[in-house]
């Protein structure tokens, strides 16, 4: 397994690589998914694998009166995200690898785009401890990874695609990390970006799954539901 300090020289200058790539379709991706989830113009948003800013990019430019704070564990990548996203005075961009990350702010949402599969697992339980301290009590948190079938496509036929590390993540790990900390699995969304299969996964987990109301649905909705299940 790469050490702290060769997985931060190699996002240093995989960087350049972001930079060429831009914001593409996963990053619209990503933030649309987002705002299905409730983002509102004033939400806190915490970002775990900023990269080079291209989807915080997205979020800076809609939650104009929210809190944002962006992390990496690359200084050059953060040193570029910051010139990126220059236009929203009040973001943070700091390098950090969460290990015992602390702020004043309670966010709302927490994402991980494409970044919990290069974290080591064995790291994740401290992970999701910290983020449950910093998060409010109706705290969403979504994870973008790579679908892991796909992923291990990927490690037989294009291992030089891979990252340093580059995990297929198992979801019992995953909720086995998470559980304890009081997030709960709220969705599980496989979907196709650039294969002919699903390549990437949107993991929805959350704090507070009550269910505020229940109400029976109107009878012709149901009755056309029972029709159409025959069909």
């Amino acid at each position: 397994m790469a050490t702290t300090e060769e997985v931060k020289e190699y996002y240093n200058k995989f960087k350049e690589h972001q930079k060429q790539l831009g914001i593409n379709i996963r990053h619209r991706t990503i933030f649309k998914n987002l705002k299905k989830l409730g983002l509102k113009t004033d939400s806190n948003v915490l970002e775990i694998g900023c990269g080079i800013g291209t989807v915080s990019n997205l979020i800076l430019k809609y939650i104009t009166n929210g809190t944002f704070v962006g992390l990496d564990i690359s200084p050059e990548s953060i040193s570029m995200a910051k010139t990126f996203n220059a236009f929203h005075k009040e973001a943070e961009f700091l390098v950090d690898d969460m290990s015992n990350f602390t702020h004043k702010t309670k966010f709302d949402f927490v994402v991980f785009p494409d970044v919990l599969e290069h974290i080591p697992v064995e790291q994740h339980n401290n992970i999701f401890a910290t983020i449950s301290k910093l998060t409010t009590d109706n705290a969403v948190v979504l994870i973008n990874i790579p679908e892991p079938n796909y992923l291990n496509w990927m490690r037989v036929h294009q291992p030089e695609k891979l990252q340093i590390i580059d995990q297929s993540l198992s979801m019992q790990d995953l909720l086995n990390n998470a559980y304890p900390h009081g997030f709960k699995l709220f969705s599980m969304n496989p979907y196709k970006l650039h294969y002919t299969a699903p390549d990437y996964l949107c993991v929805v987990l959350k704090k507070n799954m009550d269910v505020k109301e229940i109400a029976v649905k109107p009878y012709l909705k149901r009755a056309v539901e029972s029709i159409k299940s025959k069909i």
